[in-house]
C-alpha cells in the first residue's frame, strides 16, 4: 500500500513538472504551479516543501562537563500541498500530504496499518456572510503554535508544551465566523465537532467525540498577512498588533493519553474511556519587528488513572498537568532574527508519575526568502527534576515552493 501510494505520488509530481513546461510559474514561494480554469470555476495552486535536520545532544556529567554525545540526521518533513477553490471561489478546498517517514509514522489497527500519509482534506464553504464551515480532516482550533504551520516557526520546532498537551489533527467539521466590534477591533470565533481519536483513524468512533471553541480578540485590527499565525515579525508591522486567545477542548470518552495524541488505553474489556478537558490561553504581540507570544495550558481528566474492570491499573495515564511557553524575539532589517524561548510543564507528579521541565532555547534565523527559504539554528537547556540535564543543539534548512 505504502509503495502505491509513493509511486501515485510522484506520477502526479512528474505530471505537474511536465506541464509546467507550458505554464508559466509564479515566483519563488507562491506555490509551484496554479491553475485556473478557463471558465473560472476551479483553481489548485501546487506546493512543495521539505526540512532537513541536523541534531546534537549531550547529558551532564555527575561531575560537570557534557558527556554522552549523540548526534542525528533526519528529513524533518516532506510535504506536498495542494489548495484552491472548486465551482465558486466561496467554496475553497486544501490537501496537504506528508511524505516523511515522521509524517507518516503512527500506524496502528486503527488505521488499517497503513501509514498515516494525509495530514489535512478539508472543504471550506463560505455558505453566508462571515460564516464558513469546514469538513474533513485539519487542525482543530487549538493553542496558537500548534495552529502555525510548522513551516513559519521562530525557532527549529515547537515547545514543550505543544508536545505535552496540543489537541492536533482531527475529522470532523468545523464552523467560523468573525466580526468587526469596531473599525479596528476584531473578533473571530472557532468551533469544532470531530471524532475524538486524531487524524487517519479509519475505524469509526472509538469512544465519544471532541468538541472545541476558540475566541480570537484583535483590537488594533489584523495582522499583515495572516501573521498572528506566523513567527517572527517579518512584516515589521508599523503600528502595535495583538492577539488574545482562549481555547476550551472537552474529549468525552477519550481513549487515548493525550485527548487526540498518545497511546491508544487498553484494559481487559476493550479500550478504555475517560472525558479529558484542556484549556489554552495565548497571545501574540507584533511591532515593528519585536514579536511576543505567550501560552498557557492545562489539561484534566475525570478518571485520569486506566483501570480494568476489576478496578486495577493496567498502567496507561492521561498526561494531566499545565504548562507556560513564553518566547520572545526580533528580526533585523537585514532579516537575520534573535529568539528566546521558556518553556515550563508541571505534570500531575501524583497521578503521571513524571517530574517538572523547564526549557531554555535561543536561536538564530537568516531568512532568505521569508519562511519560504530560511536557515534556522538553536540551542536548549533541559532541566527536569530530579533527572539528568540535558542540553540539544539543532541546525534546520528549510525549503517551500
Amino acid at each position: 500500500m505504502r509503495s502505491k501510494l509513493l509511486s501515485l505520488t510522484f506520477i502526479v509530481f512528474l505530471f505537474f513538472t511536465a506541464v509546467s513546461q507550458e505554464v508559466k510559474a509564479p515566483i519563488f514561494g507562491k506555490g509551484i504551479l496554479n491553475f485556473v480554469g478557463k471558465d473560472s470555476t476551479w483553481s489548485m495552486k501546487f506546493g512543495a516543501r521539505m526540512q532537513f535536520l541536523g541534531s546534537a545532544d549531550w547529558e551532564k556529567g555527575p561531575e560537570g562537563g557534557w558527556i554522552n554525545p549523540a548526534s542525528n540526521m533526519l528529513i524533518r518533513r516532506a510535504r506536498l500541498k495542494f489548495d484552491g477553490f472548486a465551482f465558486s471561489p466561496k467554496l475553497k478546498y486544501k490537501i496537504e500530504l506528508g511524505l516523511s517517514n515522521r509524517d507518516m509514522a503512527g500506524q496502528s489497527e486503527f488505521t488499517r496499518n497503513a501509514p498515516r500519509m494525509i495530514l489535512d482534506a478539508v472543504i471550506k464553504w463560505n455558505f453566508a456572510g462571515n460564516f464558513v464551515l469546514w469538513a474533513g480532516q485539519t487542525k482543530l482550533p487549538g493553542n496558537i503554535e500548534r495552529v502555525i504551520s510548522s513551516g513559519n516557526l521562530q525557532l527549529v520546532d515547537r515547545s514543550l508544551l505543544n508536545a505535552a498537551y496540543n489537541i492536533d489533527r482531527d475529522i470532523g467539521l468545523q464552523l467560523r465566523h468573525h466580526f468587526n466590534l469596531s473599525d479596528k477591533f476584531l473578533v473571530r470565533e472557532k468551533f469544532a465537532f470531530s471524532q475524538g481519536e486524531g487524524r487517519n483513524v479509519v475505524l469509526g468512533n472509538l469512544g465519544g467525540h471532541q468538541y472545541t471553541g476558540r475566541l480570537e480578540l484583535l483590537p488594533f485590527g489584523k495582522f499583515k498577512n495572516k501573521g498572528d499565525y506566523s513567527g517572527s515579525d517579518l512584516e515589521r508591522e508599523e503600528k502595535p498588533k495583538l492577539m488574545l486567545s482562549a481555547t476550551y477542548d472537552i474529549n468525552s470518552n477519550a481513549v487515548r493519553t493525550r485527548s487526540n495524541l498518545g497511546n491508544f488505553m487498553y484494559n481487559d474489556v476493550d479500550l478504555y474511556e475517560t472525558t479529558i478537558n484542556t484549556l489554552f490561553i495565548d497571545a501574540m504581540f507584533k511591532y515593528r519587528g519585536f514579536s511576543f507570544m505567550g501560552e498557557y495550558a492545562n489539561r484534566t481528566a475525570k478518571d485520569p488513572i486506566a483501570k480494568n474492570s476489576d478496578g486495577t491499573e493496567t498502567g496507561d495515564v492521561v498526561n494531566v498537568g499545565n504548562g507556560l511557553n513564553l518566547a520572545t524575539g526580533y528580526v533585523f532589517k537585514s532579516n537575520w532574527a534573535l529568539a528566546f524561548r521558556f518553556s515550563d510543564i508541571n505534570p500531575d507528579l501524583e497521578i503521571t508519575g513524571n517530574n517538572k521541565s523547564d526549557q531554555y532555547t535561543f536561536g538564530v534565523s537568516k531568512f532568505i526568502v521569508g519562511h519560504k527559504l530560511k536557515v534556522q539554528t538553536d540551542i536548549s537547556f533541559l532541566d527536569v527534576l530530579g533527572e539528568t540535564d540535558v542540553l540539544l543543539y539543532r541546525l534546520q534548512v528549510d525549503l517551500h515552493f
